[in-house]
């Protein structure tokens, strides 16, 4: 099958994008959604590493050019209606641009947001600027 019939079955919103979540392949994890288009699905195959679609930028964004926390593709997932993808991946270092390991970091408690992940590296070491 190429990937072109591959990507034939992804149901893309009216903008181009599905949406994309990346789990560590080996835990299970969750560490983060994005989205991607066409071309950075394909890219993803063909490199074995995560690309996606910045919508605030407007161009792909390759996973760890910036940071060095790159997310090396195990398996690509299309869900049951075709309209989101599961990125199984290995993870190096922090997934999040706060510089924890998960985006996920939040839990509702007691009627509020409590963190429950702490940062494992300085946003400005990663970006050589600050992030949330």
């Amino acid at each position: 099958m190429s990937v072109a019939t591959l990507l034939d079955e992804v149901r893309f919103d009216a903008d181009g994008l599905v949406p994309a979540i990346a789990q560590q392949h080996d835990t299970g994890e969750v560490l983060m959604l994005a989205w991607m288009n066409r071309a950075a699905i394909e890219e993803t195959l063909a490199s074995g590493r995560a690309c996606y679609w910045s919508r605030s930028r407007q161009s792909l964004w390759r996973k760890g050019d910036t940071s060095g926390q790159v997310q090396r593709l195990v398996e690509l997932r299309l869900d049951c209606d075709g309209d989101a993808v599961l990125l199984r991946v290995d993870q190096t270092g922090v997934a999040c641009h706060t510089g924890r390991r998960s985006c996920f970091f939040r839990v509702a408690r007691d009627g509020a947001w409590h963190t429950d992940l702490p940062v494992l590296h300085d946003p400005k070491e990663l970006y050589g600027h600050s992030h949330g």
